[in-house]
């Protein structure tokens, strides 16, 4: 009896076979009374297939595989009660004109460590999950943008690394999670990101070149290793999402290029099927088997690993036909334009999939045009993504950042330009990697002035950002203002840890962070004007902004006011809507975050002098690049 059954084949053949990742690749069974392993494989242009691995010796016609019922739908299988788990095996691929190839299984649930290639039986099963209570609050009836979202994008690889060892140093997956999980929580996030999760062959890739598309990269541990990972850090309350690569794969010999001597995965017309900037192979969309793939991947790492939401990377690459390519590289769709149909229908059905099924799931796309309705819905034509990444509120607001102070008067509509779009999506704004590489600069070192004016500066822009609507992501070492740009070959510069100004950078971060949390004037109505007033948005001269977070109870509403220049105001008076004390959380001169004042008023009371077009007002000392947080 074969494992890949009719009905799975109609399935997989209509694209919603969606749990089929546990019928394609390896998995334990019963054959005429034996146990073993039944293989599957999706090859339907392949002439014969067989399974080599370290339990036939590498024998490459110890194991024929069957085309199984319908032939038409392509799936070779094997049943070896030889195989054991944790050996190594590979699919030998005879293409229609007798060419061999020698594939690793799309499906695998595990790897061989780089530089080696084959797949690796391993059976999920058997981990025990102790995170029901994250799993039930997953389910929580507020909608997940009313929640706060503060998310750490971290690189396991060079997040810490082991000193002196004679292999890479990294951290394995359960010495990442007990370290990670006490460090994001005393900070106060909310989320990490993960990046290079999915198996991949070339560290410097960072993981977006994908292989292994099921298999958490064994650089790190197994499967159930990555598992602790995921429960240890649900048990501390923290969400994990992953980097998603749906867009594109590498041409490796062993992976999903030309899978069985013909384009498979990937759309046959290399102008469709190819991006020539990325040397990369593009998926056919409209293929459902391909779909299908891409979707049971999406829901395994839900379902198998815990995970409560995934960034889809590049989706513009996606969207566009014409992406990265120049005229004569591309084919328009059937109305002459350069949208992907297929990839929009693709969106939509795999956002409203994953989101309808699993509640609380995220999807957030990484997306840098102005593409409408990312995150709007199905039935008014939007892609039904849960977030999107607000690419041009971060570079309107690095532009704005790394100006000389003299110049930024007349750049001060960079810092509120976002808010004219905010309620047309729902934003998480993103200071992410991709800023802090490739001669980018660190964050600290965007910043103008002397060494204690660039900590200044920071400080005064992470204010802003945690201020602003919009979810939060910041990369790993940009809460302690690393110097040197990061590399995933190195771990962050920790010891940076024991200079003041760089511990009072990451105080601040903390306690922005814990006031981000613990106030919902800062997240409830992220996506509304209701949550949001400018008291004064046109102080360009001074390049001070100031503006009320509200609440949807209208108490506990914070002030935020923050400037950007050296100069300094002993008595800038800046309007109040409400008669109420203001109480100060936040001054960015104290002690604790790298200032010089031991102390100072915690209490304002308004006086009724009209200021910023409000009733109220009162009078603060605002420091050079000061900031101040006021509740009332």
């Amino acid at each position: 009896m074969s494992n890949f059954t009719e009905l799975d084949a109609y399935l997989f053949g209509q694209g919603t076979h969606y749990e089929i990742f546990r019928k394609l690749g390896v998995h334990k069974g019963e054959l005429k009374g034996k146990k073993g392993y039944y293989f599957d494989v999706w090859a339907p242009h392949a002439s014969k297939v067989y399974v080599i691995g370290d339990f036939n010796g590498w024998d490459e016609e110890a194991n024929p595989m069957e085309r199984v019922a319908p032939e038409e739908i392509g799936v070779y299988e094997a049943f070896i009660p030889e195989a054991n788990e944790g050996e190594l095996y590979k699919f030998l691929i005879y293409t229609a004109n007798g060419q061999k190839l020698y594939k690793a299984d799309p499906y695998a649930k595990y790897a061989e460590l780089r530089p080696g290639t084959a797949s690796r039986i391993y059976d999920i099963d058997g981990f025990k999950w102790t995170d029901n209570t994250w799993m039930k609050n997953m389910e929580s009836p507020v909608p997940y943008y009313e929640r706060p979202m503060a998310i750490y994008e971290v690189h396991p690889g060079s997040w810490k690394r082991h000193p002196n060892r004679a292999d890479e140093g990294f951290y394995s997956y359960k010495e990442f999670a007990d370290s990670l999980a006490e460090y994001v929580k005393d900070m106060g996030y909310t989320h990490v990101e993960l990046m290079g999760i999915s198996e991949y062959p070339f560290d410097g890739s960072w993981g977006y070149q994908v292989t292994g598309y099921y298999a958490p990269t064994s650089r790190y541990g197994t499967p159930k290793d990555f598992m602790y990972l995921v429960n240890t850090l649900h048990k501390k309350g923290i969400g994990v999402i992953l980097d998603w690569v749906p867009a594109h794969f590498p041409r490796d010999a062993y992976g999903l290029a030309d899978f069985d001597g013909q384009a498979l995965y990937e759309y046959a017309d290399p102008k469709k099927g190819e991006h020539p900037d990325w040397g990369t192979k593009i998926f056919d969309y409209g293929k459902s088997e391909v779909k299908n793939f891409l979707i049971g991947s999406a829901i395994n790492w839900v379902e198998n690993y815990h995970i409560d939401g995934l960034r889809v990377d590049a989706v513009a690459s996606m969207l566009y036909l014409d992406y990265g390519k120049q005229d004569g590289q591309w084919v328009a769709n059937m109305y002459g334009s350069n949208e992907n149909l297929e990839a929009i229908e693709f969106f939509k059905h795999i956002n409203t999939l994953m989101t309808g099924r699993y509640p609380g799931v995220i999807m957030i796309a990484e997306e840098s045009t102005a593409w409408p309705k990312v995150t709007g819905s199905v039935e008014e034509d939007g892609l039904n993504f849960s977030y999107k990444w607000n690419m041009g509120w971060m570079h309107d607001f690095l532009d704005y950042m790394k100006l000389d102070p003299y110049f930024r008067k007349d750049n001060h509509n960079k810092m509120t330009f976002a808010m004219s779009y905010n309620e047309y999506e729902k934003y998480i704004l993103v200071l992410s990697h991709d800023e802090v590489v490739h001669l980018k600069c660190s964050m600290l070192n965007k910043m103008p002035g002397y060494e204690i004016d660039k900590f200044k500066n920071l400080k005064a822009g992470y204010a802003f950002m945690i201020g602003h609507p919009g979810k939060k992501l910041l990369f790993m070492g940009q809460e302690f203002a690393q110097v040197q740009e990061w590399s995933e070959e190195r771990e962050l510069d920790w010891y940076l840890l024991d200079n003041p100004n760089h511990k009072g950078v990451q105080n601040w971060v903390k306690d922005l962070l814990h006031i981000y949390n613990k106030y919902p004037s800062c997240y409830e109505q992220d996506i509304s004007w209701a949550g949001f007033e400018w008291i004064n948005a046109n102080d360009n001269f001074r390049s001070i902004f100031s503006f009320v977070r509200k609440a949807a109870n209208g108490k506990k509403n914070l002030l935020f006011v923050c400037n950007f220049t050296p100069m300094a105001y002993d008595d800038y008076r800046v309007g109040v809507p409400e008669n109420k004390k203001l109480k100060l959380l936040l001054n960015s001169e104290d002690v604790r975050y790298g200032g010089t004042e031991e102390k100072r008023p915690t209490t304002y009371t308004p006086e009724k002098k009209e200021c910023d077009d409000q009733p109220y007002s009162v009078a603060y000392p605002l420091a050079p690049y000061g900031v101040a947080v006021f509740t009332f």
